[in-house]
């Protein structure tokens, strides 16, 4: 029989096979059951074979199934065809008919059997490479039209595009030599799957019209299903190798935004303009900016612009920070043309949230630090045109409290990035983008910084650089405006936790010369002056060590600088100025005392001409503090050893004024409120008399042992006068150390007399004593005592 006749008997048996319907009443396990009776039996005869294929073929049509259900269904169909395919390929190298085959498969009586089977027998047709393959391509996808039920027509495509994935033409026209015709370029190839991809997106758009409204959720949910199958046009695209930018630009782009913009739909729009992101090289985008980015514009007004942009944006910033990739190339001013079509996207929706203007500005910070870290004016230009968002928000009466978080991300961006204040410094626009948030996030974005000074020790050197660091944290150092009484009644401990951090952020205030920092020191106290009563107390006390050390820098430098003195002069007045604020406020005595003390000490160690009037100066507000602030006893004992012991270890007075410095010390320890106190703070003062020194003897102490033995003696007769036995014992072997150490120090005035004495009363009165732990304990103290006598004895010192 001739071939035509043949194949109009087997196109009679196809369609009689593929018209015998089934009534459809199950949602897959029927068609499934059906797949699986009509697998390819391994009969030799093409014929039959052909036939089980119809009929497999004939359950794709079925419209009950959902996307996933057909989806199993279509990959079972899909394993058998692969069976089919290797058979007829097998056939085909056994000589048969390969025109007459493919003839064949159109009788199929169903469309949709028939264009599977059409592009099984394609697919082997160009694997035999006796006919043109660009014809056959062209054929088979121009044929696909054929079926325009959204769910079979996506399926039917996507194995179109599974099966010739390994066929499509991939030579340059100039590379295909004479059989370019027959076989076809890359150019046929990007038609090929641009007409493809064009018409399988209408279908999944066209899901979304169908059905009622109140399903829209749900057919919603179907496509996103579904979209992967669009989106394998475009990894085919991405995985021709001779496509290059020319081509990409002129064909491959141009076509896929086309189809991009027309059909009008935002879930489509979105995810192909994030596929083409995706899955072209760095290098076609950066090329390409201008077109892709025109694009955004004109999507509909339901895309979420933003994330595509930012998409792009952190693509390209990651491109150009790894170390093997070349950079953005010098003719591509990368960052100008994202400002500019950023900037027309943002006037061009003008519904876009605040939120998501902020976000697209935050995107271009990182673009521009990382593919431009040196352009600090880019950030800048970033900054300025937000602000001017804000400005504009704040004339609507828009609020803007929606927006803070995702302000606070930029922010924090090249903060994050420069790891130097210094250059967030540079950023003119940055302290006046601070005042569009809210107190809270305002004290998160100053403790951010300072925090990263800290972490990063960074210096600020000059006085203009401290103001604008610390207007740029006033948030820390000031009460504002805008807090809430939420706010004022911070907790104790995280309150006193900033304002330390604030304390440590004066010592990285360093200057390369002392009268730098003399200037800098200056410009905080104005900040910091302005701090309250709340936070002085945690700031002023680093201000003042920051100014005795400079002080102490003046002094390494004496010989170049003939002015030291002076300076140092000045200094201690700043000193005492700031000091003398700090104890105006309530429950500061003690620790504004401390520092009058420590004012003193320093102004002796430095030595200057000034000094011994600067140090009494300092001793003196010392006294006037303890005499009207502190008044509990313990706390009076406890600062009278403190100046008792800070007056001991200096030598700048003369003798008219140590003299009545000392005696000052034992009168007012001796007006103690309570006998213990008092019998304690006379013999702490006897160290004056024996360890001072004056200006006129620096290296010779006192060795005062008429005095030493006068405060000795005044102090056990306060003792007797203690009500309490044992209290009075626990004096008695505190004074018996104090002989101890006078005597050891050959003070001729503490005779062995007075210390047996004293060693006999207090075994006298110790076992009259109420026995406890205390007593226990100065039993102890008294016993020690003996036995580093005996000690002494022992090493020839007989006591």
């Amino acid at each position: 029989r001739d071939s035509r006749t043949a194949n109009h008997a087997a196109g009679t048996a196809l369609r009689s096979r593929g018209a015998g319907k089934v009534p459809r009443r199950g949602a897959g396990d029927r068609e499934t059951r059906v797949v699986s009776d009509e697998t390819m039996p391994g009969q030799t005869q093409l014929m039959d074979a052909l036939k089980h294929a119809s009929n497999m073929l004939g359950e794709l049509r079925t419209s009950m199934l959902s996307p996933k259900s057909y989806y199993e269904l279509y990959m079972q169909v899909c394993d058998e065809l692969r069976h089919l395919e290797l058979a007829l390929l097998d056939d085909i190298q056994r000589g048969s008919a390969v025109k007459d085959l493919y003839e064949l498969v159109q009788y199929a009586g169903n469309i949709v059997p028939r264009l599977y089977l059409l592009i099984t027998v394609g697919v082997v047709f160009i694997k035999a490479g006796q006919v043109s393959r660009k014809d056959i391509l062209k054929d088979l996808v121009e044929m696909c039209r054929g079926v325009q039920h959204p769910l079979r027509g996506l399926f039917l495509r996507n194995y179109l595009l599974q099966c010739t994935r390994n066929l499509l033409p991939d030579a340059r026209e100039e590379e295909a030599g004479v059989d370019k015709g027959k076989d076809g370029i890359v150019q046929d190839s990007v038609d090929f799957v641009l007409l493809n991809y064009s018409e399988m997106n209408k279908l999944w758009v066209r899901i979304q019209h169908q059905g009622h409204s109140r399903e829209r959720e749900k057919r919603e949910k179907e496509r996103q299903e579904l979209r992967i199958l669009v989106g394998t046009n475009l990894v085919r695209l991405s995985q021709l190798e001779m496509v290059d930018v020319r081509l990409y630009r002129r064909s491959v782009l141009s076509g896929l935004l086309e189809q991009i913009v027309s059909c009008r739909d935002p879930i489509a729009q979105e995810y192909l303009m994030e596929c083409i992101i995706q899955v072209f090289p760095d290098e076609f985008h950066l090329q390409s900016l201008g077109e892709f980015l025109q694009t955004c514009g004109e999507l509909h007004q339901k895309v979420n612009v933003k994330n595509i942009v930012i998409a792009l944006i952190d693509r390209l910033a990651a491109y150009a920070s790894r170390t093997d990739s070349p950079g953005i190339p010098n003719d591509i001013q990368l960052f100008d043309v994202f400002s500019e079509q950023i900037s027309v996207i943002i006037h061009s929706r003008t519904d876009m949230p605040p939120e998501d203007i902020v976000s697209l500005q935050a995107a271009l910070i990182n673009l521009a630090l990382k593919c431009y870290p040196d352009r600090v004016d880019y950030v800048d230009k970033v900054l300025r045109y937000t602000a001017e968002i804000f400005a504009k928000f704040a004339e609507g009466g828009d609020a803007a409290a929606g927006v803070s978080k995702e302000l606070l991300r930029l922010l924090k961006i090249p903060i994050d990035s420069y790891l130097n204040v210094l250059t967030v410094l540079e950023l003119g626009h940055f302290a006046p983008l601070l005042e569009y948030l809210s107190y809270a996030a305002r004290k998160e974005i100053s403790l951010y910084l300072v925090n990263n000074a800290l972490d990063n020790n960074t210096t600020v050197p000059t006085q203009e650089e401290v103001d604008r660091f610390l207007q740029l944290v006033d948030t820390l150092i000031t009460d504002q405006k805008d807090q809430d009484d939420a706010e004022l009644n911070i907790d104790p401990e995280d309150f006193a936790e900033e304002q330390v951090l604030m304390g440590r952020l004066i010592f990285l205030m360093q200057a390369v010369s002392p009268d730098q920092q003399y200037l800098i020191l200056n410009a905080a106290r104005k900040h910091f002056g302005n701090g309250g009563d709340k936070r002085i107390k945690y700031t002023l006390p680093p201000l003042v060590f920051a100014a005795f050390r400079l002080a102490f820098q003046y002094k390494s430098k004496q010989e170049e600088d003939d002015k030291w003195s002076k300076k140092c002069n000045k200094i201690f007045q700043f000193c005492l100025q700031t000091v003398s604020a700090l104890a105006k406020g309530e429950k500061r005595a003690e620790l504004s005392l401390r520092l009058f003390l420590q004012g003193a000490l320093a102004a002796d160690r430095i030595a200057f001409d000034n000094c011994e009037s600067v140090a009494y100066e300092f001793m003196s507000q010392a006294f006037s503090l303890y005499e009207e602030e502190i008044s509990d006893s313990k706390a009076q004992l406890a600062a009278i050893t403190l100046i008792v012991g800070t007056f001991e270890q200096m030598s700048c007075f003369g003798e008219e004024n140590h003299e009545p410095l000392r005696s000052q010390c034992a009168v007012t320890a001796s007006k103690l409120l309570k006998k213990p106190d008092q019998c304690r703070g006379v013999a702490i003062s006897s160290h004056l008399f024996w360890s001072g020194r004056t200006k006129e003897n620096p290296d010779a102490p006192c060795r005062d042992g008429k005095r030493v033995v006068e405060c000795l003696k005044k102090s056990l007769r306060i003792a007797h006068q203690c009500m309490d036995s044992t209290v009075q014992v626990q004096l008695f072997v505190e004074i018996l150390n104090r002989y101890l150490y006078y005597y050891e120090k050959d003070c001729e005035q503490v005779t062995v007399t007075v210390l047996k004495q004293l060693i006999d009363k207090i075994r006298e009165d110790m076992p009259n004593i109420e026995s406890n732990e205390e007593t226990e304990q100065i039993n102890k103290h008294f016993q020690t005592t003996l036995v580093h006598i005996r000690h002494r004895q022992e090493i020839g010192r007989a006591v």
